[in-house]
């Protein structure tokens, strides 16, 4: 798609974090965007930020783990900008009810929460949008985020989850160039992101409650430290609109992990056990610049 100029946006987490700078982004382009979120008081915030830089903007609340509400999302998306151009499923959340538990162990509402939104809510955006923006004929993206988790070995619940997203638009992918769509898909695999998704407990459905010990305090310590000297979200923001502008299937805005990434692969080929990440590698390449 060349200009995005007057086009329709949906991006779904879009209150904070990379969902807010590509919501951003957007408006940069003057595109009509729709926010999405479950947490009504940041996502009034974002519209409001939004519609004083001149945006035309609407927010709507969304819990993605829920199908219906996907469904109204794209419902309201339509009634108030007509076709929709570009389909950003970028909810996610990290769960610290498996700490310290083998992957056996872990609750089931554990995996039905971190699958619900990370794996489910991707599916549901898909199905609820690919319909309509198919039919119009328009040309269109959709990016769904994963992350250098789903291109990784292990990552407990996370990983397992950004694993599935990889697969999901992979074969996205193919089925938009099997029917000759209009529509470039994407997957974006981040590492290190300043934000706050290591509090994504505050959205944890009551319901799906478990009991936890929690991570210790020098372990959030150290996950809070290394998401706030990564990438910043607008950076992120401005790759994935490059990427779309290109056509990309695969969007990695973190070079400092290819090497791992390809050793992952060395180790599949060799028949090995999964590749472990040199912590004390990684930190001191960090600290010469390299950004994680």
């Amino acid at each position: 798609m060349g200009d995005y100029a007057g086009k329709t946006a949906v991006v779904t987490g879009a209150a904070s974090g990379i969902g807010l700078a590509l919501a951003e982004r957007f408006v940069e382009e003057q595109m009509h965007v729709v926010l999405a979120d479950i947490e009504e008081q940041a996502l009034n915030a974002a519209v409001t930020k939004l519609q004083e830089r001149q945006g035309r903007v609407i927010g709507v609340l969304t819990n993605t783990m829920v199908q219906e509400s996907v469904q109204n999302l794209a419902d309201r998306a339509i009634s108030e900008f007509g076709n929709v151009h570009v389909l950003c499923n970028n909810a996610g959340v990290a769960s610290t009810g498996g700490a310290g538990k083998k992957i056996w162990q872990v609750p089931a509402a554990d995996w039905d929460w971190v699958m619900g939104v990370n794996f489910y809510g991707v599916l549901y955006g898909l199905q609820a949008f690919l319909p309509h923006m198919i039919d119009h004929g328009e040309s269109g993206n959709v990016v769904n985020t994963a992350s250098l988790a789903g291109l990784m070995p292990g990552g407990g619940t996370y990983g397992v989850s950004k694993h599935g997203v990889l697969a999901l638009t992979e074969t996205l992918y193919n089925d938009l160039v099997d029917m000759d769509a209009n529509i470039c898909a994407s997957v974006l695999c981040p590492g290190f992101v300043d934000t706050n998704i290591v509090e994504a407990e505050r959205n944890r459905p009551a319901e799906l409650a478990v009991e936890k010990k929690g991570v210790d305090a020098t372990t959030a310590a150290i996950a809070k430290g290394l998401l706030a000297q990564g990438k910043a979200p607008a950076e992120i923001a401005d790759t994935v609109f490059n990427a779309m502008q290109a056509g990309q299937l695969y969007i990695l805005p973190h070079p400092a992990w290819d090497d791992f990434v390809r050793s992952r692969v060395d180790h599949v080929l060799a028949r090995q056990g999964p590749a472990h990440l040199d912590m004390e590698e990684m930190l001191r390449r960090r600290s010469a610049g390299e950004q994680f």
